[in-house]
């Protein structure tokens, strides 16, 4: 490795940067210890990158140069690489890549050649993304043992069971992508796939909609389905009813989502080597067979020029030439990253090495904005994002055609699409992807990605425990600047996240500081839209809606994507989601009360469930006064009674849940789930011995519903149309059933919330991805 320079400056870290760099990224012992410090990180990436320059000898920089000039671009914040490069580079493991895809064929043998490679990737941390459109339909006949295949839903479980497996082996759970063409005959199946009680957890699914498909739907005509293995017709459908279908499938749970595999495909550079069939799990990065992610992202909030604030010319607020300078550094900063990854599969290093392509974003937007005065949603919001995103992708791939001048196109290049238009030569057949940066925006401490902030004020874990309220700060800077600061009025954005409400404030600023789920889903998409023109790839964004919404809007929405340009949409229903996330009790209580689906974890459902029981006692005890000894009479148990048991799948294996019933009526639980000494049987164990002493107590079975319906953990999974949110939440759900078919029992708790799984605090929905605003935790890396 090149020696650290003796005068390098330490970065300056917020404390919350510093809590998630040393949670996630800085090295550790096999002690769990602490060994590098962030100044070592930070040069441990950026000289590990620089020394590829050594492969190159008509390179114009020193790779001592290049170090230093890469540690100050990340320590600067204004860009940073993604997760696996800032803690893997310079290490034994040297994978520097997130995501993969790989194919799925229509044999046996490449099934779980498939199987085993994604094994591969998971245990060396990746995720993947998967098309199943290859495989014969279900009830086909297989030629070799002349019986009938079970199609893709089938096979798809394999995958999922799979990637559970590693991830009950220690290492964390691996995200997938399943994807299945609009025009494969088991299409109805795969988009009621999730409608099966536990099934899939493991796996974002998405149908792949084409032109041809879309066009029926406009002309409400009926469309073919086509076997993959024979080319035949094997039936027909109306192309309207199974938009309709995914529309409602999109209001009830979010799954499946949608990409439009044709327009991906009108920009795949180099066709010759075959078609793009999938993304990598969070749906921004369509992939090749055997290609991986290799990504970064600019952090636009540091080009703010003082002074243009609320002008008619937003754009002369920020600064052209350093954004230049930063996105051909970056470029060569990512170009490096090729060289300097190692691959789980060789045949993933040679098909990366041959296409080259990086995957260069931004984040930051939101502050930007939030500098310039300019709302989100309006057209001035548009125009600049779409300037901004024209300016990288063009510097992106000028700094490529510079880099193909000094080092060479990628090999692939001559037969490329550039080679066949006379454009180019360019170093890398992609250049530009906006990407999901949950973690890596707290670290650079900006807003994610194109994403409106959720909320303008967090609460944060920092160090020793400590909690922070975290308020954003240029909307801090403009209350100063207006005299409206308060401790008071801060209180209120904290309890509520959005200031729309509060008429007291200027209006110019409640049009400004916009978050979320303030902004209408059409200006989502129109964002969206704005950036994909000018992204070689795709764009992550979620569209966020209330629980309000019908399926007209989401079917509005889906179809202004399609009219836009996007690549793939992502609906958000509150409290519909199959991760349900940031669900409030208005979303919580319009869910079915009977189809809700587990997951929980033990420390989330734990947090969540001490939550909800101290709002209950706020309301039960004086707060004047002593608590009162109430005598109990908690009645024997009889010595036989008689009862059921019931396997409830959960997001952490199957739970086992025995209720014995004395005279009709519930009157002890025991809860079962996982080997004993772990601390989630323990916990399972603990909730079933206080539900039973509830029930014995003369507790009515509808109060300990109430009590624990709807408390949150981190791996929500679908029963029905609903889903199952924690250990308790799925107790609730079989006592509901069993007993109170004809009630809808409301939760005690105004907020049903999918928790994190290391701080125990709410996760938000953001770029198609789960992250927490609090320890930097987040679920695509």
């Amino acid at each position: 490795m090149l020696a650290m320079p003796k005068n390098l400056p330490h970065p300056q870290l917020k404390p919350n940067t510093e809590v998630v760099l040393q949670k996630r990224y800085l090295r550790k012992n096999l002690d769990g210890k602490i060994i590098e410090a962030p100044r070592d990180l930070f040069w441990r990436v950026a000289a590990a990158i620089a020394a590829q320059e050594e492969n190159y000898k008509n390179s114009s920089r020193t790779p001592n140069q290049l170090a230093r000039d890469f540690y100050d671009l990340m320590t600067s914040w204004k860009f940073l690489p993604n997760s696996p490069t800032l803690m893997n580079a310079g290490t034994e493991l040297g994978q520097l890549s997130a995501c993969f895809v790989l194919p799925v064929g229509d044999s046996i043998e490449e099934i779980f050649d498939a199987v085993k490679y994604a094994a591969m990737i998971h245990k060396s941390g990746g995720g993947t993304g998967f098309s199943f459109s290859r495989l014969r339909p279900k009830d086909s006949r297989v030629g070799s043992t002349g019986g009938v295949a079970s199609g893709p839903v089938s096979f798809l479980r394999i995958f999922n069971t799979a990637t559970e497996q590693i991830k009950q082996g220690g290492t964390r759970r691996g995200a997938n992508m399943g994807i299945l063409r609009v025009d494969h005959p088991d299409i109805l199946e795969f988009i009621r796939a999730k409608e099966k009680e536990g099934e899939f957890n493991n796996f974002n699914l998405s149908v792949g909609l084409t032109e041809s498909f879309m066009q029926a739907v406009e002309n409400d005509e009926q469309y073919d389905l086509v076997s993959p293995n024979n080319g035949e017709v094997m039936k027909r459908l109306p192309a309207r009813d199974v938009f309709d279908l995914l529309v409602r499938k999109a209001w009830q749970s979010g799954d499946p989502g949608i990409v439009f595999l044709d327009r991906i495909n009108r920009d795949n550079p180099t066709p010759d080597q075959g078609e793009i069939e999938s993304t990598n799990p969070c749906g921004e990065q369509p992939l090749l067979p055997f290609e991986a992610c290799n990504l970064g992202s600019i952090n636009l909030s540091c080009f703010h020029v003082p002074g243009h604030e609320n002008s008619a010319d937003p754009a002369a607020g920020i600064d052209w030439d350093e954004l230049r300078r930063v996105v051909h550094l970056s470029v060569r900063f990512l170009d490096n990253v090729i060289d300097a990854s190692r691959f789980p599969l060789d045949r993933i290093g040679e098909t990366v090495r041959k296409n080259r392509k990086i995957g260069l974003g931004v984040m930051g937007f939101a502050d930007l904005l939030f500098q310039l005065g300019v709302p989100y949603d309006s057209q001035q919001g548009l125009d600049l994002g779409e300037r901004i995103m024209a300016f990288v992708q063009e510097e992106g791939h000028r700094a490529s055609a510079e880099l193909a001048l000094e080092r060479g196109p990628f090999p692939a290049y001559g037969s490329s699409v550039f080679a066949r238009k006379k454009l180019g030569p360019y170093r890398n057949a992609t250049v530009t992807t906006i990407a999901p940066t949950g973690t890596l925006s707290i670290i650079a401490g900006c807003s994610s990605g194109v994403e409106p902030l959720f909320a303008l004020c967090f609460t944060r874990n920092i160090l020793d425990g400590e909690r922070l309220v975290e308020i954003n700060p240029h909307f801090e800077a403009a209350l100063e600047s207006g005299g409206l600061f308060s401790h008071e009025l801060m209180d209120a954005v904290v309890a509520k996240g959005s200031i729309q409400d509060m008429d007291y404030l200027p209006a110019p600023l409640r049009k400004t500081f916009v978050t979320a789920m303030d902004i209408a889903p059409q200006w989502h998409l129109r964002m969206q839209a704005a950036f994909q023109r000018h992204t070689d790839n795709a764009v992550s964004k979620t569209v966020n809606l209330s629980n309000s919404a019908t399926e007209q809007d989401i079917r509005e929405i889906y179809w202004l994507a399609y009219q836009e340009g996007c690549k793939g949409v992502t609906v958000y229903r509150d409290g519909c989601k199959s991760i349900q996330v940031l669900a409030t009790g208005e979303g919580q209580k319009k869910m079915d009360s009977g189809s809700a689906e587990v997951a929980g974890g033990s420390a989330q459902s734990g947090h969540a469930s001490e939550h909800a029981d101290h709002r209950a006692g706020a309301h039960a005890v004086a707060a004047d006064g002593p608590i009162a000894a109430v005598p109990s009479l908690v009645r024997k148990r009889p010595d036989e009674v008689q009862g059921f048991t019931r396997k409830v799948q959960t997001g952490l294996g199957a739970m086992y849940l025995t209720v014995n019933e004395v005279d009709g009526r519930p009157f002890e639980v025991f809860a079962t789930i996982g080997k004993s000494g772990r601390s989630i049987t323990a916990k399972a164990e603990a909730i079933g011995r206080l539900v039973s002493l509830a029930l014995r107590s003369g507790v009515h079975v509808r109060d300990v519903v109430a009590q624990i319906k709807g408390i949150g953990g981190e791996h929500p999974v679908f029963r029905g149309k609903g889903l199952l949110l924690s250990i308790p939440d799925a107790i609730a759900w079989v006592l509901e059933q069993r007993y109170l078919k004809d009630e809808v029992v409301d939760t005690v708790s105004d907020i049903a919330v999918s928790r994190c799984p290391d701080c125990g605090e709410k996760l938000v929905f953001q770029e198609g991805c789960l992250i927490c605003p609090a320890c930097g935790f987040s679920r695509c890396g």
